[in-house]
């Protein structure tokens, strides 16, 4: 994109959604185009790369089944499908497109019945205007400030975007359901253990303050719980449209816990491959020092530097050249 493409916008353009799929499996290999920071996709980099695959893939499948006990004798029924969900962004008027999204929808294969059921979308998100907003956007509002705040308006963009591609024809043409996004829980919380308990989701926590994340997205119209699966170290967050507990089956629940777990064992082994569980009081530590290590390569500080980097390409190539009629479009949907 660029500042002539920017130019042909008017106020009363709108965008599209076009959404493409590739098979995350042992073979995969990252497009140009995807966030390199995304967790798939940093599985799949450097000479570890299939090996790293092949392990990830090994352990959903594992931890699937052990959740999925029932009629499960022998640990091995199901097999966990999964795609990446890349979604990009086009202007009425324009001819490029900016990669707005990406998530992983899950699908399970039940080796007794045959079947391939069609599991939960989300799981995993990525955006690039997330990126720009918690990279450069709030870096440059806090920076030489003696207190740190949350500049006006901030994620009301991403917010009203993601809210638009969930109600599109485009979501509603390949997905049944609304998305559940699974996240890691806050390093800088408290989160206390209730009576609440889910056949699948386990135990539910509570945290004593809501957290930024939670507010960013509140902004995308969703809301949070956080639970604890059985033999599972810690909570995880859900964030999801509805009624999470009543909207999806037992087995797409474990299709995202199993997935999502895994990569938080792979990324944040300190909280999710911790050697205690967590009690009644759980403050999470990325200094903690109990914990297993996987069998999978992966460079956090990388990531974080990445982060940046890909925040800098949506300043350049999304929200410059568009930035009068994105501040309008955000305006003219504030809810």
């Amino acid at each position: 994109m660029n500042q002539t493409s920017g130019q042909r916008i008017t106020m009363n353009s709108e965008f599209t959604f076009s959404i493409k799929r590739i098979d995350f499996n042992e073979h995969y290999q990252p497009a140009d185009n995807t966030r390199i920071t995304t967790n798939f996709a940093n599985l799949a980099r450097g000479e570890s790369r299939k090996e790293n695959l092949r392990n990830a893939l090994r352990m959903i499948d594992n931890r699937f089944n052990a959740l999925a006990h029932w009629d499960n004798p022998t640990g091995d029924r199901y097999s966990v499908e999964l795609e990446i969900i890349s979604v990009d962004l086009t202007f009425e008027g324009s001819c490029e497109a900016f990669p707005a999204i990406e998530v992983l929808q899950t699908h399970i294969v039940d080796h007794v019945s045959n079947r391939r059921i069609e599991g939960v979308v989300g799981n995993n998100f990525s955006s690039y205007v997330r990126d720009y907003d918690f990279s450069v956007w709030l870096l440059k509002h806090n920076q030489g400030q003696p207190k740190f705040s949350i500049p006006d308006g901030f994620g009301e963009l991403h917010g009203n975007i993601f809210k638009r591609f969930v109600g599109s024809p485009a979501y509603k043409q390949n997905f049944g359901k609304p998305p559940v996004i699974c996240l890691s829980v806050s390093d800088n919380k408290t989160y206390y253990r209730t009576e609440n308990r889910h056949p699948v989701l386990g135990v539910e926590y509570q945290p004593n303050v809501p957290s930024l994340t939670e507010q960013y997205f509140k902004k995308m119209g969703l809301q949070v719980r956080y639970f604890m699966p059985a033999n599972s170290a810690a909570p995880l967050a859900f964030y999801f449209f509805g009624d999470l507990l009543c909207d999806y089956t037992n087995l797409e629940l474990i299709s995202t816990i199993s997935t999502m777990e895994t990569f938080q064992k792979i990324y944040r082994p300190e909280i999710y491959n911790a050697n205690s569980q967590a009690g009644l009081s759980y403050q999470p530590s990325l200094q903690h020092r109990d914990f297993s290590l996987t069998q999978i390569v992966y460079d956090r500080e990388e990531r974080s530097k990445l982060g940046i980097e890909q925040g800098k390409y949506a300043e350049e190539h999304f929200m410059k050249p568009y930035q009068k009629f994105l501040a309008r479009w955000a305006e003219s949907r504030a809810v």
